[in-house]
């Protein structure tokens, strides 16, 4: 096989990174599949009031593209589109990419040892190398509560958020206080007459150190890039230590515990037993950590009430809790987050000899550093089960699995062989990431981290820096497929 043909599903930050390193190896046919209109994945759909990053910008970006004129070290949803819009442009992605199209299925052909793809307006694609980039934060969920559909306002997701109604002088439901929810909700609060926000589980909060960069910070990123350099590093060295928190060190997690208790205490004062409904009851970090100085705030005015009790059901005419109460409403925003676990969902994914690979997946999603799966060959996934980090920037794992997918085409390559990964390989990887996850902090909560079996498929155990180490590509970990299964030189 000369050089293999690659389709790429997704063109957000993963797909990007690596339409990136396929070129850079000199590997040009490639084409992605990409369901929306414009690159962007999460920064595209996500353009909720106040949607920003909670790590810092400088690490927040491609090592090979930084951009030293970022407005803040925690940017907003628009700065971060344009920043990737124009990574896409200058690297020459675009011309790669097929907008408005949804692939609907996937089936390797054992004959051919090729992958053919079926879109939704019918069309076939077949292709050496098939490379999932849907990401993991793609699907928004919204709870079946009993009555959602009968809701008579405007109601929508974040992620979908409808900016065509006006929240001035309206009584707004908000359901679920995370990441999300923790940005809107404060810009909600000044146009709304009043909001009732609806906790499950409540967050440790952070103080966000965020800060404007002025034309002196950008002249300097500019004229002498290892300043900016520091800044990465810098991001980089806090939230590893996070990373150590959680995994190796319980008395830094108690540290950053009580520098969370102080922060959310002082934001409390204002309102008598607030901070008591926003303690969390859980162990610090089983759930992501939160960055914000506005959130609680903004819980603290007047025309906003915090309501800790379950929700049962929705009426047309609002949200009703455990307790028989109906909180009135005329506009209802899920701030409920994603199905972070059903990961390549909806689209169906046939495998050799036509396993089904979401029945693979019924105990819980898997695959060797989150990346193949055993009788899947020449499939990669970009942000797969485990590579999520609980404190870092998913963009440092992103080019890590980039450089792996180019090791692999390039082998690939030279043998002419479909790869899969060794069964056993993938077995003793995952008993080990299993191990390490069951001792973590993530195992002692419930979260969008672990499956209603209780199994964490979503986060990486160790540090960012371990998995860059770990995850080289290795033929030996691979079986080549039967000679029967290999095909002519595509061109």
């Amino acid at each position: 096989m000369s050089k293999p043909s690659v389709a790429v599903i997704g063109a957000g930050l993963g797909g990007i990174a690596a339409v990136i390193e396929l070129k850079r190896a000199g590997f040009d046919d490639v084409v992605v599949f990409e369901k929306a209109d414009d690159v962007g994945g999460v920064w595209r759909e996500n353009t909720y009031p106040g949607a920003a990053c909670d790590v810092p910008s400088p690490f927040y970006s491609y090592s090979f593209e930084p951009n030293p004129r970022w407005p803040r070290r925690f940017s907003q949803q628009p700065v971060i589109l344009d920043y990737i819009r124009d990574v896409a442009d200058k690297y020459d992605v675009r011309r790669h990419i097929r907008f408005g199209i949804e692939v609907t299925a996937a089936a390797y052909d054992d004959t051919t040892g090729r992958w053919r793809l079926t879109l939704d307006d019918g069309e076939t694609v077949v292709v050496d190398v098939l490379v999932s980039a849907v990401g993991q934060l793609s699907r928004p969920s919204i709870p079946p509560i009993p009555g959602r559909e009968t809701f008579a306002g405007a109601a929508f997701h974040s992620a979908e958020w409808d900016h065509a109604t006006d929240l001035r002088g309206r009584r707004v439901a908000v359901i679920g206080t995370g990441a999300s929810a923790i940005q809107f909700v404060p810009e909600v609060q000044k146009q709304a007459a009043h909001v009732d926000v609806f906790q499950r589980s409540a967050p440790y909060l952070l103080p966000r150190p965020d800060r404007e960069y002025t034309e002196a910070h950008h002249r300097v990123f500019e004229k002498v890039p290892p300043t900016q350099l520091i800044e990465r590093v810098t991001a980089y060295g806090l939230v590893e230590a996070l990373s150590v928190a959680w995994v190796y060190a319980p008395a830094l997690a108690r540290v950053v515990r009580g520098m969370s208790r102080i922060h959310m205490k002082r934001q409390t004062k204002n309102r008598l037993g607030l901070f008591e409904k926003v303690w969390p009851d859980y162990p610090v970090g089983c759930k992501r950590i939160l960055f914000s100085s506005d959130y609680l705030p903004a819980l603290s005015e007047p025309n906003v009430d915090l309501v800790t009790v379950s929700v049962t059901a929705i009426r047309p005419g609002g949200v009703v809790t455990a307790d028989g109460v109906e909180h009135a409403a005329d506009v209802l925003i899920w701030g409920t987050g994603f199905k972070a676990t059903e990961f390549l969902a909806p689209m169906t994914v046939l495998g050799s000899g036509r396993r089904n690979l979401h029945e693979e997946w019924a105990e819980g999603a898997r695959a060797y550093y989150g990346m193949t799966v055993p009788n899947f060959p020449n499939l990669l996934i970009m942000y797969g089960p485990n590579t999520n980090t609980g404190g870092g920037s998913i963009i440092y794992f992103l080019e890590a699995q980039a450089r792996y997918l180019r090791a692999y085409v390039e082998h690939l390559a030279a043998t002419g062989a479909p790869l899969a990964v060794r069964p056993e390989i993938e077995d003793d990887y995952d008993r080990w990431l299993q191990e390490k996850l069951r001792n973590s902090v993530w195992s002692r909560c419930s979260s969008w981290y672990r499956t209603a079996s209780g199994r964490v498929t979503t986060n990486w155990p160790l540090l960012g820096r371990q998995y860059n180490t770990h995850a080289a590509f290795d033929p030996s970990d691979y079986l080549t497929m039967p000679a029967s299964a290999r095909h002519a030189p595509s061109g």
